[in-house]
């Protein structure tokens, strides 16, 4: 009965990184908010965006709401970060007048405004969309 159980968990243990390595990993635009940066009147918010999607976006503008630290609405912004090369990771800096870095508690993709590209479906951008976020800051979907 033991050497049974030994031979199919050494049987199962074999064909799980033979069945991982088979799945092609998902076709994603990836968004990192990177870094908030304060100045006298604005923030800085920096973003790191790469393109995973199966072509290159000609453009892309995605649609964000910035939420307070007690959880109110600020501001919606739409945020164009132009063109992004297939495979390629590009910076993009947005500045927020008179939004200090310190009132922001979340950030909401609200929408995507624009995915355009011409092996790019127009609903790619959010349906592949995956959030990171560097600060202590939520950032989703």
């Amino acid at each position: 009965m033991i050497r049974l159980f030994y031979t199919c968990l050494i049987g199962a243990l074999t064909l799980v990184p033979a069945h991982a390595q088979q799945t092609p990993p998902p076709a994603a635009l990836t968004l990192e908010l990177n870094a908030l940066q304060a100045s006298d009147t604005a923030c800085r918010v920096s973003f790191l965006a790469t393109n995973g999607l199966d072509g290159t976006i000609d453009r892309a503008a995605v649609e964000v709401a910035f939420f307070t630290t007690d959880g109110a609405i600020d501001r919606i912004v739409t945020l164009d970060f132009k063109g992004l090369t297939q495979g390629k990771t590009k910076v993009l800096q947005f500045e927020l007048a008179d939004l200090p870095c310190t009132a922001i508690g979340r950030l909401l993709i609200n929408d995507i405004a624009a995915c355009e590209g011409q092996a790019i479906a127009a609903t790619a951008c959010l349906a592949g969309l995956v959030t990171t976020s560097r600060p202590d800051i939520t950032f989703g979907i």
